[in-house]
């Protein structure tokens, strides 16, 4: 599995509808880029100037809501996942 450095954050992105509510199809190209995701592995936090460690906020197994032009998008043993900051993150889903 991928590990994380610093204040990185490896998502499973949610793969969107691929049909609208009335039973369209959607061409690949029509679908808007996913912005929620469940947290898979999560790095070991960033230092602050004073040098004490930031603890990260998010953990494994939690579902986020990430802006949506974050991130790096990798592809991992046949899985897509998304590489961002914890600063990308915009909410937990509870």
């Amino acid at each position: 599995m991928l590990q994380p450095i610093g204040d990185r954050v490896i998502v499973k992105v949610k793969e969107e509808e691929e049909k609208t509510v009335g039973g369209i199809v959607l061409a690949s190209n029509a679908k808007q880029k996913p912005t929620e995701g469940e947290v898979v592995a999560v790095g070991e936090g960033n230092f602050a100037e004073n040098g004490n460690k930031i603890p990260m906020t998010v953990k494994e197994g939690d579902v986020v809501l990430y802006d949506k032009y974050s991130g790096t998008d990798v592809k991992y043993d046949g899985e897509k996942y998304l590489v961002l900051h914890e600063k990308d993150i915009l909410a937990i889903v509870k």
